[in-house]
């Protein structure tokens, strides 16, 4: 049996102003008619009905989940009652996945990334879900052939032979700079690391318990409570983890992870240049919608409600808000995250 979790939890600073705290990146029609999350939820709903799809988000976007999933079961909704790291979320979400459906595999999705090739995507989960029922101690993961010298993500080096369609992970890297990111292109044994994982619940509660025993004993208990019990238990003790990421926490201490090629057209829709990557542009190269009137400029995002004229300039991104305007060079977009805290 295979279940998902999506985790919906993220504040998408670098998508400001448009993402905000109070409606993050995955709840904006960023790439299409849907948001971020209806893309994710349903895209895996293809191969995992409705019951056996959690939501793990924060308390204050319940409402935003209720409000864009409609029909979800709230017990499929879990709350974490403050961030504290993907270990935390993980091992409370899999407590929870466990009460309703023990011993099952699950999909991890981060709530906001773009897949192009949704039939490609399921065929490759479905491959991972089997490979697992035949290895059920390993964890699968998804690596992305690189195209460009990206210097956000974190890599996994895995060395594939020609008929291998799986291979094992040989370590996960962290975010490089520039010049490293062209070493690992060169290398071509390097990919970039979706964030996508599949396991078992079992299995990853096993290994929370062994490499953050601490996680693990604070939240365990809720395996015997009910429901309704579950909430003042997780208010009370969610704080008490470990605020550590699943990758650090996890993953790199252990030695049976399993890495398969994504060819399925994958983007972690993390900062602007992900709108300059797959937004609709006009002749001259501009992202922009209705409101936008451009002279002899290229290359630009405009996004904004009143009417805006640019005139002779480049390789900017410009966001209007209720509450303010953005403008900003393409070049140092990565800034703007650091920018915002001067508003």
């Amino acid at each position: 049996m295979l279940c998902a979790l999506i985790m919906a939890g993220g504040k998408g600073t670098r998508f400001w102003p448009l993402s905000t705290e109070e409606k993050p990146k995955q709840f904006l029609n960023l790439l299409g008619n849907e948001t971020m999350l209806q893309m994710t939820y349903n895209r895996i709903n293809k191969l995992v009905p409705k019951e056996r799809i959690f939501i793990s988000t924060g308390l204050k976007y319940k409402d935003l989940v209720f409000e864009q999933l409609k029909g979800i079961s709230q017990e499929n909704i879990i709350i974490e009652p403050e961030s504290r790291n993907t270990s935390a979320c993980i091992c409370l979400s899999s407590l929870y996945i466990k009460k309703k459906f023990d011993n099952c595999n699950v999909i991890v999705l981060p709530s906001d990334h773009l897949i192009k090739n949704e039939n490609e995507f399921i065929d490759t989960i479905s491959y991972a879900n089997q490979f697992l029922i035949e290895n059920n101690t390993g964890i699968v993961t998804f690596g992305i052939k690189p195209n460009r010298p990206e210097t956000g993500y974190g890599y996994i080096n895995s060395k594939f032979n020609n008929l291998d369609k799986i291979s094992k992970v040989n370590s996960f890297v962290e975010k490089p700079d520039y010049s490293t990111a062209l070493k690992y292109i060169s290398d071509g044994n390097y990919y970039w690391n979706s964030g996508i994982f599949v396991w078992n619940v079992n299995v990853i509660l096993n290994l929370i318990k062994k490499f953050l025993n601490n996680t693990y004993e604070v939240l365990s208990p809720i395996l015997d409570l009910s429901f309704d019990e579950c909430e003042n238990f997780i208010n009370k003790n969610y704080r008490l983890t470990e605020d550590i990421s699943i990758d650090y926490g996890v993953m790199e201490r252990y030695d049976n992870i399993f890495v398969i090629e994504g060819k399925f057209g994958w983007d972690d829709v993390g900062s602007w240049s992900s709108v300059d990557r797959y937004g609709e542009k006009d002749n001259n190269g501009n992202v922009l919608n209705s409101s936008g009137v451009l002279m002899k400029s290229s290359n630009n995002i405009v996004l904004t409600k009143k009417k805006i004229l640019l005139n002779n300039v480049d390789d900017l991104i410009v966001v209007e808000t209720d509450d303010c305007i953005l403008v900003s060079s393409k070049e140092h977009a990565q800034d703007i995250k650091l920018a915002r805290n001067y508003m």
